[in-house]
């Protein structure tokens, strides 16, 4: 699954934000401006309409990056801006907050530019603009992604244009509908992505360059490599960067153990024995291929559980929804393949089962994978306990994970209940 498609089911999955215990590190260029940061929206300077909005967005008070990006973005004069934070923290509402604020909704012509990587992303910031923007009647959006057609020289009577580099590109030069010289904020969100994109970082330092020079410059990245610094320096000038360090995972509050099983049935029959014994709260279950997946799903149904799917033939949305419906308990079982082994938080996870082990194309241990997958559990400070099945001819891989992480894994007996019940 690619990194444009994992954005997006972030994206569409984080009702809540992401806690961070991390600070926001400021890396601030210009000294003269002094910055602050807040604990209430209402200490900014909005629009009680946008107030309202974010309220029925959820959002009770300001996120750690929102606490220190919108007072910046909000400004005056505009001051430039890189921000870096992971998914789910509310970079998306920040900046959608400055476009609403910053336009004049008397004009109708487009003051503001947002460019993300894929137009699924670009239609999710537009939600984002039209949910905290409800109240805003007199401005509009549209969306320059391939499929909207729009006539040479068409006078655009939108405030703001939400877009995928290439179309803007195409809307700004040669169909001339957006008249660049007069837009005030430009907005890329997802940098990190369109990095990887030559083309697309190409296209947007085109539109960047055809700016005029007070506009103001926001970027958002959830990583910040050498690479999107680099890039970064090419788009926005004089900037105050802002970072938030991403969560580290560790297996420091997870209980790990495995058993040794000669068949995929002697596998799904220790399951069910853990499943038996072991207090659930819910619990994900990782296979290596879909086929296996699809298999322990069928299994499991005929045996009366309640059991969702996730593999990479659904749909962003589709996996959406599946999760959604695993976060509000519909389902207690999630099987799914490496495909959201990332960025899924769901907090009553108790139970993770590696029903094979990760591993690479030369059979080794896939550590990442394995951490990614086990810290599904165990988040937030809360205990966890995960389970591996392994082959008798893999129990090697179960040394090399312990030594890599130097962490303990410990084996048993599928068949021993009374063991599995002092768990």
């Amino acid at each position: 699954v690619d990194s444009a498609e994992t954005s997006l089911l972030n994206k569409l999955i984080h009702t809540s934000l992401v806690e961070s215990s991390h600070h926001v590190e400021i890396l601030q260029q210009d000294p003269s401006s002094p910055l602050f940061s807040v604990k209430t929206f209402e200490e900014l300077p909005l629009k009680k309409e946008l107030l309202q909005g974010i309220y029925i967005m959820g959002f009770n008070r300001p996120s750690k990056i929102q606490e220190t990006a919108l007072p910046i973005m909000l400004a005056y004069p505009p001051q430039n801006l890189i921000a870096q934070s992971q998914s789910g923290t509310g970079k998306t509402a920040a900046f959608v907050l400055a476009m609403l604020s910053r336009v004049n909704a008397a004009e109708k012509y487009p003051q503001c530019l947002c460019l993300a990587p894929t137009y699924e992303l670009a239609l999710q910031i537009g939600r984002v603009i039209e949910t905290i923007g409800r109240f805003c009647a007199d401005i509009k959006v549209t969306y320059a992604i391939r499929g909207n057609r729009v006539l040479q020289g068409a006078a655009l009577e939108e405030q703001i244009v939400i877009g995928t580099p290439g179309t803007m590109l195409d809307w700004c030069f040669k169909r001339r509908v957006v008249d660049v010289k007069k837009i005030n904020m430009f907005v890329l969100d997802e940098a990190d992505i369109m990095i990887d994109s030559q083309g697309l970082s190409y296209q947007s330092i085109r539109i960047q360059r055809a700016l005029p020079k007070g506009c103001q410059m926001l970027l958002f990245s959830a990583t910040f490599k050498e690479s999107v610094r680099a890039f970064a320096v090419q788009i926005v000038s004089n900037p105050i960067v802002i970072k938030l360090r991403e969560e580290e995972l560790t297996l420091g509050n997870i209980r790990q153990y495995f058993f040794v099983c000669r068949s995929r049935e002697e596998k799904y029959r220790a399951l069910c024995n853990i499943y038996g014994s072991v207090t659930v709260g819910q619990a994900m279950i990782f296979c290596q291929t879909r086929r296996s997946a699809d298999w322990l799903s069928v299994e499991m149904s005929q045996d009366g559980h309640q059991v969702a799917i996730l593999t990479a033939e659904l749909t962003v949305a589709q996996r959406a929804d599946v999760i959604q419906r695993f976060r509000d308990g519909k389902e207690k079982v999630l099987i799914a393949t490496n495909v959201c082994a990332r960025g899924i938080d769901v907090q009553q996870v108790t139970i993770v089962v590696n029903f094979s082990l990760p591993t690479d194309q030369k059979s080794e241990p896939d550590f990442e994978t394995y951490l990614h997958r086990i810290g599904r559990t165990g988040r937030f400070g809360k205990k966890g306990i995960a389970f591996s099945m392994v082959e008798s001819q893999n129990v090697g891989l179960v040394q090399m994970i312990e030594e890599h992480f130097q962490t303990k894994i410990k084996q048993l007996d599928p068949d021993d209940m009374d063991e599995l019940e002092k768990l």
